[in-house]
């Protein structure tokens, strides 16, 4: 386990192998986990809205549009990302949400019809990752948990996924950064 600590911040990166009954049973997961000076009903505000998700979703230097948003099991949210030059698309497609408490989607890059396509930055890098995001709320702070996992990966794939990491780290970390700025100013 490697942790980084600054401040009032903590990001968790752990290796764990999936359990019985994982999609990716011989897989590995990411996870980070951050603590915002934000109460949950302004969290849960910034994951539901497509206006608040605008502002905060992707990497340090991207600017997001969310173009489409049916918050449900069952429903996705389509956006368009441009960062460092590129368009970009990406498709989280909703398995389930427990208000307030976990959210479960597909991740993927897309096309702007929607489509499955490839990281645009990396081919090899997994179609579609499982996310799983929980919610806790204490003395009027939320702490935030993201796991992914790549799901009906190949098995080069996985070991793109496992080598990707640092990658992954940097990502949601400038993510979360954005996030936590946009909770302190909304």
């Amino acid at each position: 386990m490697r942790a980084r600590r600054s401040g009032r911040r903590s990001s968790i990166v752990n290796d764990i192998k999936a359990k019985p009954g994982a999609p990716e049973p011989a897989g590995f997961e990411f996870f980070i986990r951050r603590e915002f000076e934000a109460p949950l009903d302004r969290m849960w505000r910034a994951w539901s809205d497509p206006e608040r998700m605008s502002h905060w979703w992707g990497p340090k230097g991207s600017k997001t549009e969310v173009v489409k948003l049916d918050f449900r099991p069952g429903g996705i949210c389509h956006y368009r990302m441009d960062f460092e030059g590129q368009t970009m698309w990406g498709k989280l497609r909703y398995r389930e949400i427990e208000p307030k408490k976990r959210l479960v989607f597909i991740a993927s890059f897309s096309d702007e019809n929607e489509g499955i396509t490839v990281h645009p930055m990396n081919p090899a890098w997994p179609r579609q990752i499982l996310s799983t995001i929980t919610f806790s709320e204490k003395d009027g702070k939320t702490t935030v948990t993201v796991r992914w996992v790549p799901y009906e990966a190949t098995d080069p794939e996985r070991e793109v996924f496992e080598v990707g990491r640092d990658a992954m780290q940097a990502g949601w970390t400038g993510t979360l950064d954005r996030l936590e700025t946009d909770l302190a100013t909304a």
